[in-house]
């Protein structure tokens, strides 16, 4: 069980109820399920987000999503007075409304606000189904000392998630003994509502000028309008427990929403959390968290009717991302245990392959794979070779992906999209100045924020290290071809030494064009050290290792760029055109901590004062885990500048992937 740590509840106790308020309006919580579903908020109640929602749901999952639940006004009306349950901010700002602030903040199998006032307790806990778009809201009342009446008013947006509604003539209720059923003639879907603990009362109105800041912080459409059917209510006169059932779907829904038992559905949540965590051998249970965390990336796929898995890049707002999976597959899935999960991820991304080259994301609105990466094939290629070592499944290897892993190094070699080709020194070139290939990927109009076309450092040490695989594979296998193999390893190594090494700086350059060696201190170079197979000389690593922590290190991850750079922005923050310009300038990446550690680890030889050293630096980034962003996950990107505070989604796959490898590697 994750909560609000005793430390955070020590810090609230100096503040008032604004401090307070504002501390947990900063503070946000996600259930997720397997079709790319999910709910999210703030533990204060209020909305801050677009992607705010009780219930956002997919019609093809895991895409086009929709957000059908918004929130739920919930009242108490006692004769002298009325608890408000919810916050919500508007434009203009409303009068100050007593705000009943949660007493508490848990999350296990769903999420769990408990309230606590003279005339009554009462915890409020969110589940969300795991195969469908089905949420159970509980209103569980306790210790009830005098009579009072409990009204909840849903507000419903059904849009899409990326946009936000206006007031209209679109939608229409139908109402039957069992359900309430709200559709948008501007979207598809509809959106079901069912409790047998309370009556329905028809009061369609429409609530204006919801304000979401985060929106406004980050220059989008803020501003909007929900519409609410009417009201649920129940008199409380004792214990009660009050189930809100709310769906999203299509003709089949009503049949899904038939019988549903919530102690049933909390069974199942917590059957598939045991099942995550049978494959972990760890008891610990940070580990344990982690793994849970990592679970809420992992999705269903329907490919031509052969459901496969794929990893969703982050919360609220990505899809599944090549580079993204690849990258955060050993922690999600190989650490886990997960090696069927596992090959069912590599096995989808190979079957869009096309010219050699995997996918490296998936269109929001079922626009097909996209092709806009140089970086994608060759982590695919690192997490196939871990997974086969991992996994010992020779079978699906060989057969399966070794045959897309040959098809990648030929196309790389002889040329693929956007001119990626081994150069005559062996090494990988690719791009051109209009475009962003790498993960340094801002692109303001059309001017690169961050431009690495050319021989980018990262890219050719995972070539390499790609080669020195297949050399390895071959070795009792095809003398012949590990010899090619081998031979070909040795080539790229002496260039890529030749090639990058900053003699001056003692450091790696990070991109090199028949024009210019660029110098700029990067945490990219990281990787030729990380990786199992390095073309570095062992000084050379150590070198590499300490520029990096000099740097780059800060107590959430790595900056993008030293500090010492004239182009250094140390914040994360305001409209599209700024966040673009900081991205990759200076704004701390958590998902690097996993590289640096294992580089750092080899340089000094694993030691125990390394490890411990080690464990050190992912303590802030467990912390935040624990109490702070979005609780049980990680942000995916936190200020170059202290105090680091946390932006970009609030939940990230690969933040969480490789602080969970990363802390396996400092306890083994």
């Amino acid at each position: 069980m994750i909560q609000l740590a005793e430390q955070t509840r020590k810090a609230e106790q100096g503040m008032g109820v604004s401090d307070k308020y504002e501390h947990l309006t900063e503070t946000e919580w996600l259930l997720t399920n397997k079709r790319g579903g999910f709910c999210c908020g703030t533990v204060s109640g209020t909305n801050t987000r677009r992607y705010h929602s009780l219930l956002t749901g997919s019609l093809t999952p895991p895409a086009q999503r929709i957000v059908a639940l918004s929130g739920c006004v919930e009242t108490v009306h006692i004769y002298n007075r009325n608890y408000n349950l919810n916050h919500f901010e508007f434009e203009p700002p409303s009068p100050n409304l007593p705000r009943q602030i949660p007493a508490g903040f848990r999350k296990d199998a769903g999420v769990h606000f408990d309230y606590h006032t003279a005339e009554f307790k009462l915890t409020k806990s969110i589940y969300m189904l795991p195969e469908s778009d089905i949420v159970a809201i509980c209103y569980d009342f306790r210790d009830i000392e005098e009579s009072f009446d409990f009204v909840v008013r849903p507000l419903t947006a059904m849009r899409d998630y990326h946009a936000v509604k206006r007031a209209s003539e679109d939608f229409c209720l139908e109402l039957s003994d069992d359900f309430l059923v709200v559709k948008n003639k501007a979207c598809q879907g509809q959106l079901i509502l069912s409790t047998e603990e309370m009556t329905f009362t028809e009061q369609r109105q429409w609530w204006n000028n919801f304000l979401y800041r985060q929106e406004k912080t980050r220059g989008y459409d803020c501003i909007e309008d929900l519409f609410s059917p009417g009201i649920f209510r129940r008199t409380i006169n004792g214990p009660v427990r009050i189930v809100l059932w709310a769906g999203f779907g299509g003709a089949d829904l009503p049949q899904k929403m038939t019988g549903l038992d919530v102690d049933v559905i909390i069974d199942d949540i917590k059957l598939q959390q045991r099942q995550v965590l049978s494959g972990l051998k760890s008891k610990d249970p940070v580990v344990q968290a982690l793994a849970i965390s990592a679970d809420e990336f992992i999705i269903d796929r329907q490919i031509d009717r052969v459901k496969t898995k794929s990893i969703l890049a982050g919360f609220p707002w990505f899809m599944d991302w090549g580079r993204d999976a690849f990258i955060a597959f050993e922690g999600l899935l190989l650490n886990c245990g997960r090696y069927e999960d596992a090959a069912s991820v590599l096995l989808n991304f190979a079957y869009n392959a096309d010219d050699g080259m995997i996918p490296n994301c998936f269109g929001d609105y079922n626009s097909g794979a996209q092709f806009n990466s140089i970086d994608s094939s060759l982590w695919f290629i690192h997490a196939a070779f871990a997974y086969y070592k991992a996994s010992g499944d020779a079978r699906t290897f060989t057969s399966k992906l070794m045959p897309i892993i040959r098809w990648i190094i030929d196309s790389y070699g002889n040329g693929t999209k956007f001119n990626i080709r081994a150069d005559y020194d062996g090494l990988i070139t690719g791009g051109a100045f209009n475009t962003q290939l790498t993960w340094m990927d801002a692109k303001i109009d059309n001017t690169v924020v961050t431009p690495r076309h050319g021989k980018a450092v990262e890219i050719n040490a995972l070539w390499y290290n790609s080669i020195c695989n297949i050399a390895e594979f071959y070795r009792v296998k095809d003398a012949v071809a590990a010899k090619k193999f081998s031979d070909m390893a040795d080539r790229v190594a002496n260039s890529f030494r030749a090639c990058f090494w900053n003699e001056a700086g003692q450091c790696l350059y990070d991109c090199v064009t028949e024009e210019l060696k660029d110098s700029s201190i990067r945490p990219n170079q990281i990787f030729s050290v990380s990786l199992p197979f390095s073309p570095l000389t062992a000084a050379q690593q150590k070198a590499v290792v300490d520029c990096v922590q000099r740097e780059l290190l800060t107590p959430f991850g790595l900056r993008t760029l030293s500090p010492k750079d004239n182009r250094y922005k140390g914040r994360y923050e305001g409209n599209t055109l700024q966040r673009d310009s900081a991205y990759h300038q200076g704004t701390v990446w958590p998902w690097l901590i996993g590289a640096f550690i294992e580089a750092y680890l080899k340089v000094n030889n694993n030691s125990r004062q390394s490890k411990k050293n080690a464990l050190a630096m992912l303590e802030p980034l467990l912390n935040h885990f624990h109490t702070a962003g979005c609780i049980g996950s990680i942000s995916e990107v936190f200020d170059g500048d202290a105090p680091h505070k946390p932006g970009g989604a609030f939940a990230q796959a690969w933040s969480v992937a490789e602080v969970l490898r990363a802390y396996l590697m400092v306890n083994s």
